[in-house]
């Protein structure tokens, strides 16, 4: 598999999740994916982001950063929205937040087999620190 092959099918995978076509996601997660080192497999992966999409309705995936290099994608995803209740532990309850996600991906079989996610949780906590005079 070659980079422009990895950049096509994970644009093609971010392209399913903002369309929230999660009957699809099996083109692109494989059966024994593992995230953060916690093993989900594709129904899994799915019941995630079904409550991603619950938690934050306005869930937008926006690639500010790819790079490629067989097996494995790196990416920068830049978010802006308004969860409703609480999100990572933050009291955000439908304040538009921006934040961003550095994301590895390690593919097998042209599938997602490995997803190691951080989320710039600091940032959010900024956004919603009080603001002081």
């Amino acid at each position: 598999m070659t980079d422009t092959d990895l950049r096509v099918i994970y644009r093609d995978y971010i392209a399913c999740l903002n369309a929230r076509e999660l009957g699809s996601l099996g083109k692109f997660v494989h059966p024994q994916a593992r995230h953060n080192g916690r093993q989900f497999g594709v129904s899994g992966y799915r019941d995630m982001l079904e409550n991603d999409y619950r938690e934050i309705p306005d869930l937008f995936f926006d690639i500010d950063l790819l790079v490629c290099e067989p097996p494995h994608v790196a990416s920068r995803i830049r978010f802006d929205c308004a969860p409703k209740g609480e999100f990572l532990g933050l009291p955000v309850n439908g304040r538009r937040i921006s934040f961003t996600e550095n994301v590895f991906y390690e593919f097998r079989d042209g599938k997602i087999l490995n997803v190691w996610s951080v989320i710039d949780k600091a940032a959010i906590e900024a956004q919603l620190a009080p603001v002081k005079s």
